[in-house]
């Protein structure tokens, strides 16, 4: 038998051995097993039926007017860069998208987001900028600076969403059409 050691022991009252309910009445949690008696809290699977269950009273979440909504669902996650920005962290000649920003770490790409581009501050490079909103100084800004911009400019999230779909059908039907010249191939 190995010796007593301290180290891999654990100290007195640390290991409990489990409540044994129901196992006679020298037990001491016999009969009633600790539940007391009658009632629904003696009952099997007793308790509260419901979370906010105040027993029969009308609960608190329908005593209490609820008025309006909430949009939460449905709200538009804008991520706005200004011009300055850009122009910090972008070299000249490169291209400013959704993958870029991700890539650079100014965006989650966990984060479906709209990118909008604002005009505050001043850009000195050449860059190529394709996000789904600019605002008009900073286009111009863009533009004077030399740098070309690719953005739906104040549509509606209906018609961006339309225009995504759209691109997405075009995609499908381009992909179903390589398709079938692929099984052609593969049968020769």
């Amino acid at each position: 038998m190995a010796e007593y050691n301290p180290v891999l022991t654990a100290p007195d009252g640390a290991n409990k051995n489990p409540k044994r309910v129901g196992r006679g009445s020298s037990s001491g949690l016999g009969t009633t097993a600790g539940k007391g008696n009658k009632g629904q809290q003696s009952r099997s699977g007793g308790g509260n039926p419901y979370v906010g269950f105040e027993g029969g009273q009308m609960p608190l979440y329908r005593r209490i007017a609820h008025r309006g909504f909430s949009n939460a669902v449905f709200r538009e996650e804008n991520v706005c860069f200004n011009l300055s920005e850009l122009n910090a962290k972008f070299a000249e000649g490169e291209s400013v998208d959704k993958a870029s920003l991700i890539a650079k770490g100014l965006i989650s790409a966990k984060n479906d987001c709209v990118v909008k581009i604002l005009g505050d501050g001043d850009i000195t490079k050449k860059l190529a900028v394709t996000v789904d909103k600019v605002s008009k100084s900073a286009k111009e800004k863009i533009e004077k600076a030399g740098g070309t911009v690719n953005a739906v400019v104040g549509t509606s999230r209906k018609e961006r969403k339309a225009s995504y779909a759209k691109a997405l059908a075009a995609k499908k039907e381009s992909s179903s059409k390589a398709a079938p010249a692929k099984k052609a191939e593969e049968k020769k």
